[in-house]
């Protein structure tokens, strides 16, 4: 909605002479909006940059995968509690938190081979910490350390 309001002539005294019209030339051309530099250097120093981040990538992926091979732990090399690397570990009969029924014939050291075949004198000697006795008993059931 809109109002129109009427207001009396008024006269305004003339300051100055009437305005006019002028022409302007085209030599007064309006400054450019961008400045610096021109398009190929943009372009140049855009891929000087993304071969730096590419470079950089690529350093940190390298970084990155030697700390995780040389990182300590059972994927990479580690041992189990009785001294079996885990590679060996994972392909032997028993691993550690089994629990074995004794069979007719099974000894400490028959055991103790099934844990570790590399070496079963550690595993014998985890095996008698965890029985108290060096006699195992067929039908017995003993948890591997």
């Amino acid at each position: 909605m809109a109002a129109v309001e009427v207001i009396q002539e008024q006269e305004f005294p003339q300051v100055g002479p009437a305005p006019y019209l002028r022409l302007v030339s085209s030599e007064n051309r309006p400054r450019p909006l961008r400045t610096g530099p021109n398009l190929a250097q943009r372009r140049q120093s855009r891929a000087r940059m993304l071969q730096r981040r590419r470079r950089t990538l690529v350093a940190l992926m390298l970084v990155g995968g030697l700390v995780i091979l040389s990182w300590p732990g059972h994927a990479f090399g580690g041992t189990t509690s009785a001294g079996l690397p885990t590679d060996l570990a994972n392909s032997s009969v028993l691993a550690s938190g089994m629990e074995y029924a004794v069979q007719p014939g099974d000894s400490v050291g028959s055991i103790a081979r099934m844990i570790n075949p590399v070496d079963p004198s550690l595993a014998r000697t985890d095996l008698v910490g965890e029985l108290g006795s060096s006699v195992v008993v067929p039908g017995e059931h003993v948890l591997i350390p």
